[in-house]
């Protein structure tokens, strides 16, 4: 009865959520606009044996290594990626070019999801973190298709508001065949929830499980001769508006006190390129666009490109990981780790709870509360290079120590598979 419910308020809805994703999102980014069938389960894609769900670029990109990786290991599966957004969609091709199928995952209407399933006829399903979708898990737990729930997290909060709709809750958890959870909290969670106990496993988080090839270090290399690595680098990756300002501002205090200093500022949001640039436009800093690639020892970079952040993270000196000095809980601060570069965040980083206090912990990450306290940080950095080396090696240290995720979440995929 929950999930009829659950469909019915969703069709009852939908006016609004084809409102929201065509007409408002395709405004700010046409992609939204393109592959739109996609959303209600057309595609001209048939049978895959595996389905990956990456809700958006960061779940892309912390998939990456295990996706390959179950590659590697069977490769004559067929795999589909799914995601959300068109630059998930982007990151999803830049990442495996044709080794995999992609296309959106349907809106969680009951016939699109039906659709979808009927055409694609998974074996395994395995969803990131936490994209829960009642229908589609439900349709796919009926079709004998097994539901994975992989580098599960789930915060307090969000547990919260799973108990307030608890019918529809048990629906999802009932649907799980197994969840591989970044901690023992998070598995304690679900299991409350409903989830049986004996289908929650602890395997850590796979984000830990990064480590540059050879190809992005070849990379590094060429950009910071371009970018003159004899500077003090800094690069501010995925922030986001209101925070793109106090990253300028914390820019304009370093600058005074070390005049040859360069920030990369690497906006998460296509959308917001141009929007950063007009505001560099009306700041008294110098500036360059990644995409045109004519850097001329500016003061500032604007990182208008896709897919290379991890890079760019790898020429710095230090860095600092946007959505935090706003409330939007922070990105991932173990691409930049992994490049043995140290991470600064701000105060909101609740979203990499199951990271940070890790990182922090290791003496990797340092904690800013707003953008003075970041520029005073970065001054004092950019005066101790021993210091801000060590960071970084410590940083790299707590990467290093935390894998081994993929492996354990692999041998659980081939488990199902060969049911």
């Amino acid at each position: 009865m929950a999930r009829i419910l659950y469909s019915l308020l969703l069709y009852l809805l939908s006016p609004l959520v084809v409102f929201y994703l065509y007409v408002l999102r395709g405004k700010k980014n046409k992609g939204y606009r393109e592959h739109f069938a996609e959303r209600f389960g057309f595609s001209n894609l048939s049978h895959h044996d595996v389905v990956f769900h990456c809700a958006s670029v960061g779940e892309v990109l912390a998939a990456t290594p295990l996706i390959k990786a179950v590659q590697s290991e069977n490769p004559t599966l067929t795999i589909l990626v799914t995601c959300n957004t068109p630059t998930g969609r982007e990151q999803i091709k830049n990442n495996f070019k044709d080794a995999v199928s992609c296309c959106y995952l349907p809106i969680d209407f009951f016939f699109a999801t039906k659709r979808f399933l009927k055409r694609i006829q998974p074996k395994v399903l395995c969803i990131l973190e936490t994209e829960l979708w009642p229908n589609l898990m439900a349709q796919s737990n009926n079709n004998g298709t097994k539901v994975l729930v992989l580098n599960a997290r789930l915060s307090a909060k969000s547990q919260q508001g799973y108990q307030k709709i608890i019918p529809l809750t048990k629906v999802i958890m009932h649907s799980i065949s197994d969840l591989a959870s970044h901690n023992q909290e998070d598995a304690k969670r679900f299991i409350e929830l409903g989830l049986k106990p004996e289908k929650a496993r602890v395997f850590g988080s796979i984000k830990f499980d990064i480590t540059p090839t050879e190809e992005q270090l070849n990379k590094v290399a060429a950009l910071k001769k371009q970018y003159n690595n004899e500077r003090f680098i800094w690069v501010a990756g995925s922030t986001h508006p209101v925070e793109h300002e106090f990253i300028l501002t914390a820019h304009e205090k370093l600058l005074k006190a070390l005049p040859n200093a360069l920030l990369i500022i690497a906006p998460r949001h296509p959308e917001q390129f141009d929007k950063v640039a007009e505001v560099l436009k009306n700041s008294n800093l110098s500036f360059s666009r990644r995409s045109e690639d004519n850097y001329n020892n500016q003061q500032v970079v604007l990182a208008d490109t896709l897919g290379e952040l991890q890079c760019l993270y790898g020429v710095a000196n230090i860095s600092y990981v946007g959505g935090s000095l706003i409330e939007r809980g922070g990105h991932n601060p173990l691409e930049s780790a992994a490049f043995s570069v140290g991470v600064l965040a701000g105060p909101h980083t609740y979203n990499f709870d199951h990271i940070y206090p890790e990182l922090i912990s290791a003496q990797g990450a340092k904690t800013v509360t707003d953008e003075n306290h970041l520029a005073d940080t970065l001054i004092a950095l950019s005066t101790d290079v021993q210091k801000t080396i060590k960071l970084g090696q410590q940083a790299q240290n707590c990467v290093a120590n935390n894998q081994g995720a993929i492996s354990k979440t692999v041998n659980l995929i081939e488990h199902y598979l060969e049911k």
